[in-house]
């Protein structure tokens, strides 16, 4: 009996790490991660006990943003895995799959909320971190509460595109320098612009593989406003703009190394915005590819930055 209680036990600490979707933290680690590296790089400044928990508090943002993205997606995620989901679409299936009762993913994601807000307060109020600590930690969470939580619910707005490169793009840079610094910094705003427009990209490419699921559950957000085609050449747009404004950063500061280390993942960029003019949309097999591509670029672009920084400034 104890045996299988036990059994039970892990299963359910599984798929709750499942549903916390681990692997999509990394593009939130690395942007504040860059931003901590630039205030130590430029300010000369770093606290350790700062980096650890203002870092878990954006893993707990994070966190209620994927635990509402499963309670409140559970539709077009059900939708999704019955048209053929792939590795970068439909959630984690935990939920909309009836793997682990629906309440688990609501009640994690106030868990979760409680403890970012804790450590908003500890950062401001005992370790010093700025005037405007709690202000930008309110303004990831809210945003990050209602991405998918009515009454915003701006993934369906055609709006979440928009904020999640806000989010994952200048946000945790600009908190990551500013909580450091207490000031902030024109080469946070430069490097965080390719940052932005690359993640963009991972969310829209991300709604192909979903468009017929979020279009039937109601999901209004670019791709199925506008439809396949005309996504791929905002797609196209943005990974040229990407390419553009990381050159141009490199003329207000970042080192020419960070360009160098670029170049491989602009090629990719370029590469996959002619699949997708291509319509390699269409075909199940190579989308995923093109998915898991783009977010090879989001990581590849905020790394470039965090080694070219990191050794050369």
């Amino acid at each position: 009996m104890n045996n299988n209680k036990s059994s039970y036990e892990r299963n359910i600490f599984k798929n709750i790490f499942i549903m916390s979707r681990p692997p999509f933290h990394i593009v939130g680690i690395l942007p504040f991660i860059l931003g901590t590296v630039i205030a130590d790089r430029v300010e000369g400044v770093f606290s350790l006990p700062v980096f650890i928990l203002a870092l878990l508090a954006v893993i707990f943002i994070m966190l209620v943003t994927y635990y509402n993205g499963e309670y409140y997606d559970i539709v077009e995620d059900r939708l999704a895995a019955k048209q053929g989901k792939n590795a970068f679409s439909g959630g984690s299936q935990v939920i909309a799959a009836n793997i682990l009762p629906r309440k688990y993913a609501k009640t994690g994601s106030f868990i979760s909320l409680g403890f970012a807000v804790l450590i908003g307060l500890v950062l401001q109020f005992y370790y010093k971190t700025g005037l405007y600590t709690i202000l930008l930690g309110l303004v990831g969470i809210f945003l990050g509460f209602f991405y998918s939580n009515p009454p915003f619910r701006f993934v369906s707005r055609g709006l979440g595109e928009i904020f999640i490169g806000f989010c994952y793009g200048w946000l945790p840079v600009g908190v990551a320098f500013y909580i450091q610094a207490q000031k902030f910094s024109n080469l946070v705003n430069w490097v965080s612009i390719p940052v932005a427009l690359s993640i963009f990209n991972v969310i829209l490419i991300n709604q192909f593989p979903d468009y017929y699921a979020d279009m039937q559950s109601g999901k209004r957000n670019i791709v199925v406003r506008i439809g396949k085609q005309k996504a791929t050449y905002i797609y196209s747009a943005a990974s040229v703009l990407s390419v553009i404004f990381f050159a141009l950063s490199v003329y207000f500061g970042v080192p020419f190394l960070s360009l160098y280390i670029y170049l491989p993942f602009a090629l990719i960029s370029l590469l996959v915005s002619a699949m997708l003019i291509k319509k390699y949309y269409d075909q199940t097999k190579k989308l995923e590819a093109l998915c898991g591509a783009t977010i090879i670029i989001n990581i590849g672009t905020t790394l470039a930055y965090i080694i070219g920084i990191a050794l050369k400034i």
